[in-house]
């Protein structure tokens, strides 16, 4: 993958194929792994341990996150310290709610105390980055993943959340800030551009950083050679 030397954003490659993680860990840019349960499913995994054991293994000394499954906080505490037992690099994905909306502030608590290192995972808001960061600030290191992707679903701006997000973390050194569900490249420049601290990228999405600063004029020559040659190979007539 092409070198991002102005890049101070760290990538994390998210995804479920134990052989793609296999193929990104010798790449020099992933600094990181990230997954859920549904890009787990999506790549037809089955049996949850053996899989995050089998990347854990080829993540070549990397952090990777591991999300519970659980949706009441008892059970969800006892995953989390499956999970954490797993290894040294596991972060433990919690959400920051349950189904039903429920705060998962306290579980969160727990967490710190136990020193497990967590991963909160599907905030939106900013009073749930507030929160986030009132549970986790002074413990283990973690991670706070802000789903700007689907903010700007809604038709909102994610720049200003994440500005104000970033703000909210720097009191903190052992948080870090991770811009999550990107939607396009230009994420990536705009998570370094606020000082975000981590991005996390699909196999789909990293294939594309190389476009990053291509030549415009250059691009639209490609993409209208692409429709002809598609065209053509079609075998359409008029």
């Amino acid at each position: 993958m092409s070198a991002l030397p102005w890049l101070r954003t760290k990538v994390f490659a998210d995804g479920a194929d134990v052989a793609g993680i296999r193929r990104l860990a010798d790449d020099p840019l992933i600094r990181g792994f990230t997954t859920n349960p549904t890009l787990m499913r999506a790549a037809g995994v089955t049996d949850y341990e053996r899989f995050a054991r089998e990347a854990l293994a080829c993540s070549e000394g990397r952090p990777i996150s591991f999300e519970v499954v659980a949706d009441d906080f008892g059970e969800m505490e006892r995953q989390a310290a499956r999970i954490a037992g797993w290894g040294e690099r596991v972060y433990v994905k919690i959400p920051i709610t349950d189904t039903c909306g429920a705060s998962s502030a306290a579980l969160l608590g727990r967490m710190v105390a136990r020193g497990v290192k967590v991963n909160v995972t599907a905030l939106l808001t900013l009073d749930q980055v507030r929160t986030a960061v009132a549970c986790l600030a002074g413990g283990p290191h973690a991670f706070i993943s802000v789903f700007a992707g689907r903010i700007a679903d809604s038709g909102r701006d994610p720049l200003p959340v994440m500005r104000e997000a970033v703000e909210l973390l720097a009191p903190h050194p052992n948080l870090e800030l991770v811009w999550a569900s990107p939607r396009e490249v230009l994420n990536v420049v705009q998570a370094n551009e606020v000082g975000c601290h981590v991005i996390t990228l699909t196999h789909d999405l990293l294939a594309k950083l190389p476009l990053i600063g291509r030549d415009l004029a250059d691009f639209s020559l490609a993409t209208v050679r692409m429709f002809h040659q598609d065209a053509r190979a079609a075998g359409y007539a008029l």
